[in-house]
């Protein structure tokens, strides 16, 4: 009888240190995920603007009015769009990157920081320098297409070329960043099974697609849903580069959260947008995750 009281009275200290451990996490989690989202669910059910003393409930009035207005439907077919042309190339440049630099050298932690340094850079200063890139005329991209004899082209005032371009300028910057990941993914893969494919006689890429990327799909998968997230938290060099323009051919959907809530001052309408986001980014995450993980050989 003592035996087990001891028992089940270390079982509770453990179980106490545990959750006393857990608390600063959870807490920050609460405070800055969880207590944002509710309130912005609650917000979404009402009126709430500028100089208001207080929300007023409307219901799903918001979300009405939004179903029924082109502009953000303009909007969100600009952020699958976006996100259409964006994650896969991303993807692909990652893992020929993380292939590229997957061995020993002597320069090779030089090259892998090169690599990544896009992704840690401010978006302020990527976004300008982009922006002189694709300034029309006197940009770098248009004195090379007038060098080559071709008309400049001005893509960020065009608009079926600016969210390409735009597009080009975001894989530059994250594929570096999928690197990591695909590069941590391959030097996790046991040696000895590409050893004894070599052996065996299977090419470069028999074994390249018959062992390494089946042996990756873990983190194929992580690489995946994060790339998808990423894509849909774009505003910043939408601010810089476009505001939107021209006629909100590159206004992307947080970009659109922003002008609600920061420059119109709808507070209502943009906690709608925001709901709108989060269930986008679970109808894109949480099926493929469940379909796709069920294929998935961890071990």
């Amino acid at each position: 009888m003592n035996q087990s009281s001891s028992v089940k009275r270390r079982t509770r200290r453990e179980a106490f240190l545990g959750w006393l451990l857990l608390a600063p996490a959870l807490i920050i989690m609460i405070i800055f995920t969880v207590y944002p989202v509710i309130r912005s669910l609650v917000l979404s059910f009402t009126k709430y603007n500028m100089g208001m003393a207080a929300p007023e409930f409307v219901g799903i009035e918001n979300y009405a009015r939004l179903a029924s207005q082109d502009l953000f439907w303009k909007v969100m077919g600009n952020t699958i769009f976006f996100a259409l042309i964006t994650v896969i190339p991303s993807m692909i440049i990652g893992l020929g990157l993380a292939m590229l630099v997957n061995r020993k050298g002597k320069h090779i932690g030089f090259i892998r920081t090169t690599f990544f340094y896009p992704s840690v850079m401010p978006m302020i200063a990527i976004a300008s320098i982009w922006l002189f890139i694709y300034m029309a005329n006197n940009g770098l991209f248009d004195q090379l297409l007038q060098r080559f004899g071709f008309p400049a082209m001005n893509v960020l005032s065009n608009k079926k070329t600016v969210l390409p371009s735009m597009a080009v300028m975001y894989v530059w910057r994250e594929a570096g960043y999928l690197m990591i990941f695909f590069l941590s993914g391959l030097q996790s893969i046991n040696q000895d099974v590409l050893e004894a494919a070599s052996i065996d006689g299977a090419t470069g890429w028999a074994t390249f697609r018959h062992i390494t990327v089946p042996l990756l799909a873990p983190t194929t998968l992580f690489v995946s849903t994060i790339a998808f997230t990423n894509c849909f938290k774009l505003a910043d060099q939408v601010i810089i580069m476009t505001e939107g323009a021209p006629n909100n051919a590159s206004t992307l959907l947080l970009y659109y959260i922003y002008q609600q809530g920061f420059t119109n001052m709808r507070y209502g309408l943009s906690s709608a947008l925001t709901i709108i986001m989060l269930l986008l980014l679970l109808v894109v995450s949480l099926p493929r995750f469940f379909s796709q993980d069920k294929k998935i050989h961890y071990s």
